[in-house]
């Protein structure tokens, strides 16, 4: 068998629906989905004693499994029939911030940055950002967010789900970034090119600003804390398209894509 016809036949083998679970217990080689996801599994994909599906730690790993125990449908049981590492997860850790933009356009960008393989994402306000919400409101769409971001994170076959943090302001994101993390700012006055960049760095945060980019001083900030002025071309993007691009272009120069 060809080693391209053996990779197809093994990936085939974990095309199944996939889920995450917190109780996973490999001495018992059982798993116990919880209520939510119970009622998915029996309601609505209409599930078999028998039937296979992906389950994930959330960690990484990957567990073949087999519905064993339909009696509680509120509490669903399979068992373990196989484990290996999830292959779709970046060796790079790339955090985006995100300025706040108007509308539902968040949702977007959380879901495809979740399917580009980023590892977090940070809302924050910026001088330009015309949506404001208040705390409360606030609160409520990061766990819509959250919840988007788990969703893609199944369909995308992802072996850990972002988190979506609360909201911040611009100057607190710039100042929470480590040492030993890459910082770029997309402007779309000038900077850099992606490809001129050093990325052997594990740690990467990216910086997109919302309709109308960053105000210079913001700009000017964020490079006198380490950042890096960074630019996607001569075509103005617009906010929902700017980290689409800037994930997928990372990802393909540090190779996981």
């Amino acid at each position: 068998m060809l080693k391209g016809e053996y990779m197809a036949e093994e990936l085939e083998k974990w095309r199944y629906p996939r889920f995450f679970s917190d109780t996973i217990d490999e001495n018992d080689r059982i798993i116990y989905m919880n209520d939510e996801d119970s009622k998915h599994i029996a309601q609505v994909l209409r599930m078999r004693k028998g039937d296979k599906a992906i389950i994930c730690d959330k960690n990484g790993h990957d567990y073949l499994c087999e519905l064993s125990s339909l009696e509680n449908k509120n509490a669903i049981e399979f068992g373990i029939l196989d484990k290996k590492d999830n292959l779709a997860e970046p060796d790079v850790e790339i955090t985006l911030f995100q300025a706040v933009p108007k509308n539902d356009k968040l949702d977007f960008i959380v879901q495809k940055a979740t399917e580009l393989g980023a590892v977090r994402i940070v809302p924050f306000l910026s001088k330009r950002c015309v949506s404001r919400p208040d705390a409360k409101s606030a609160d409520k769409k990061v766990q819509r967010l959250q919840r988007i971001a788990y969703e893609a994170s199944k369909q995308c076959g992802r072996g850990k789900i972002p988190g979506v943090m609360p909201f911040t302001d611009f100057k607190s994101a710039v100042n929470s970034i480590d040492s030993d993390t890459l910082p770029i700012i997309f402007y779309e006055c000038g900077g850099k090119k992606l490809s001129e960049l050093d990325l052997s760095y594990k740690k990467i945060a990216v910086f997109i600003g919302s309709e109308g980019g960053f105000e210079k001083e913001e700009v000017d900030y964020a490079l006198s804390k380490g950042a890096t002025a960074v630019h996607l071309g001569e075509r103005i993007l617009r906010c929902e398209t700017a980290p689409v691009a800037a994930l997928a272009v990372l990802m393909n120069l540090t190779g996981n894509l």
